[in-house]
């Protein structure tokens, strides 16, 4: 019997019958006679390794359905192969019960080191996956969906802890603004960033004002008050004459100088910026 024709019933980590454990024990041993680097190695390995995808899978299947999951089930396939390197058949273990706690752990190094697009505190990361584990746990159990009070309870922390670490799921929904939404009926909606916020109408002064600034400093005293009365006081010309003492005339003279003056520095600046 070739090792091809051994592998034609994947594992799951219940199992297996008997014929299915003993396949993939045969081939364990096999393995374990065999020279690392060599064509047989690698194709021995390989079956192991395809018999037992259904166990990966298994350990993954609290995550399906989301964004991640085929994340989680590579990551898997990383401990499954690792679990293959590591089994020794004369220690006597089975192997399903070695490679369980190896995949698990390989997937919780996922959460915890990169299958986070965004910061997630480590406690939070760890309330995560307790309260899903604990979640799926609990709806195989009852029939239905658990409740928040009935998942606190059985990890003997508060509700508003499970929703604090149900909001971590988040951190694995994000996308792009744009990105383009669907309506119910198929049609595309506009990107999400021509949906939300607005014009700001005080942005398009900010370059204005980083370049007029310094150019404020230049001005005396007397254009300074001028502008500050005109501009920022929202007073009128006869109202800035009558403060200051003088004439409307005058007012709008000095006025009309000041802004030539800031006008044509203004114009200036780009010109001695290339210089």
């Amino acid at each position: 019997m070739t090792p091809r024709s051994m592998s034609a019933t994947p594992l799951t980590p219940r199992s297996g019958t008997a014929e299915a454990r003993a396949r993939t024990g045969r081939l364990l041993v096999r393995l374990h006679g065999l020279d690392q680097g060599t064509a047989e190695h690698s194709r021995v390995r390989a079956e192991i390794v395809d018999a037992n995808i259904a166990l990966v899978r298994h350990l993954a299947r609290r995550y399906r359905g989301r964004q991640l999951y085929p994340d989680v089930v590579q990551t898997g396939v990383v401990g499954l192969i690792k679990a293959v390197d590591a089994y020794d058949p004369g220690h006597g273990n089975e192997f399903v019960a070695f490679a369980v706690p190896t995949i698990a752990g390989e997937i919780k190094r996922f959460f915890r080191d990169t299958g986070w697009p965004l910061h997630v505190p480590r406690g939070q990361q760890e309330g995560f996956l307790a309260v899903t584990r604990t979640a799926d746990d609990l709806q195989q159990h009852l029939g239905r969906e658990a409740t928040e009070q009935e998942i606190a309870e059985r990890l003997d922390m508060s509700t508003a802890d499970v929703r604090k670490a149900r909001d971590a799921d988040r951190a694995y929904n994000v996308e792009s603004l744009d990105a383009a939404a669907m309506r119910p009926g198929g049609a595309p909606h506009a990107p999400l960033a021509d949906r939300i916020g607005g014009d700001e109408r005080a942005l398009d002064l900010v370059d204005f004002r980083v370049s007029v600034t310094p150019l404020l400093a230049t001005l005396s005293e007397r254009d300074k008050t001028i502008l500050r009365m005109r501009f920022w006081d929202d007073l009128t010309q006869r109202q800035i004459g009558e403060r200051l003492g003088i004439s409307q005339m005058h007012v709008s003279r000095l006025l009309a100088a000041v802004l030539r003056r800031l006008r044509t520095a203004l114009d200036r600046e780009p010109r001695a910026a290339a210089v």
